[in-house]
């Protein structure tokens, strides 16, 4: 009597097993499906920044430039390829990741879609440090990069002070204000520039990857191959923070899970501002599209694909969308950017999550 009740019981015990199972495997495959899928669409978006364009490039001779040889009947494709579309791809590709992760981060451990470091003044503070050392310091060079990581990173800090140790809501207005005021700090600098430091400021205020170069490119690279190793390995604390700080602190995920999180993408968001400028909405964008095709699911992986999808496709479009007119990048993403913010305003999601 009782083996014929085990049986339909383990049989149950095994349905409901596989039932877990499958609903556990369903959100990593869909992660996978999303992540591949990002990548294709960032892959054909590369080989078109490279190849197309108002001097085409056939994928023969790009392999063969790449091996060192001269196209006979194009001299110039070497040096147009390797000076000019090859780099500004690439710095768009590693920026573009940078600032996708950082904005995802930010939006997700302080479970606001606003707070991203771009509209918290993260980005405006490596701005108006490298516009003061141009306009008032007169710094050329290497230098004004660097003087944009430390800008961005007194930003932080001095945001994170004033907001106190809570952050979360608080935090994103303190933000919010500190932007505000920067922008001013900014623009009062512009109108005391002379006519060739304003040239040079007008990159620190826009976003261009006009001046990509093989140095930044491997700076940025080296920076980020140590940077997201990192953030791969506090994914975990990042999930759970989304959960809410009370819940985060019962689970035995503290503040300083989050505070080593936000240091990262500062990081992060320094460093591509520091290699290619503030490009304006791209850390805005790239966590909630990503959420979005991942079914409502913080993915950083995907925020990553697509902040460089957003840079290498605005690139293109800033290049080629206008004849005879080279745009700053940052003028596209601020153009497809803010229709988002105001669609984020209207539609009531950009309270608190």
């Amino acid at each position: 009597m009782s083996a014929t009740l085990e049986g339909p019981a383990v049989a149950g015990e095994g349905q409901a097993t596989h039932a877990v199972r499958r609903a556990r495997r369903a959100p990593r495959n869909r992660l996978w499906l999303v992540a591949g899928s990002l990548g294709a669409a960032l892959f054909g978006l590369f080989a078109l920044r490279v190849l197309a364009g108002d001097f085409i490039i056939t994928p023969a001779d790009f392999v063969k430039i790449l091996g060192g040889q001269d196209i006979p009947n194009a001299p110039s494709a070497t040096f147009i390829l390797m000076e000019s579309k090859l780099p500004r791809a690439v710095l768009g590709v590693l920026a573009g990741v940078a600032f996708g992760t950082a904005g995802a981060i930010f939006q997700s451990t302080l479970r606001n879609p606003l707070a991203s470091p771009d509209m918290l003044g993260i980005s405006l503070g490596a701005s108006a440090a490298a516009v003061f050392a141009i306009v008032v310091l007169s710094v050329n060079g290497s230098m004004l990069s660097v003087v944009g990581v430390v800008g961005a990173i007194l930003t932080a800090a001095v945001i994170r002070g004033v907001a106190g140790s809570d952050g979360g809501y608080r935090l994103v207005l303190v933000g919010v204000t500190a932007a505000a005021a920067l922008l001013a700090v900014i623009q009062y600098l512009f109108t005391r520039a002379a006519e060739n430091d304003a040239q040079r400021a007008l990159r620190w205020m826009t976003g261009s990857l006009s001046d990509a170069t093989w140095p930044t490119i491997r700076i940025l690279a080296v920076c980020l191959l140590v940077l997201l190793p990192l953030v791969a390995w506090t994914v975990k604390s990042q999930r759970v923070l989304e959960l809410g700080p009370d819940v985060a602190r019962a689970l035995g995920v503290t503040h300083r899970y989050a505070d080593l999180l936000l240091l990262l993408a500062v990081l992060l968001c320094a460093l591509a501002v520091a290699a290619c400028g503030p490009v304006a909405f791209v850390a805005f964008v790239a966590g909630p599209i990503a959420r979005v095709l991942n079914g409502g699911r913080t993915t950083l992986l995907g925020a990553g694909l697509v902040g460089a999808i957003v840079m290498v496709g605005s690139d293109y479009l800033a290049a080629y969308a206008i004849p005879d007119t080279n745009l700053p990048v940052g003028v596209v993403t601020g153009a497809f950017g803010a229709p988002f913010l105001m669609w984020l305003l209207a539609s009531g999601r950009a309270g608190r999550r």
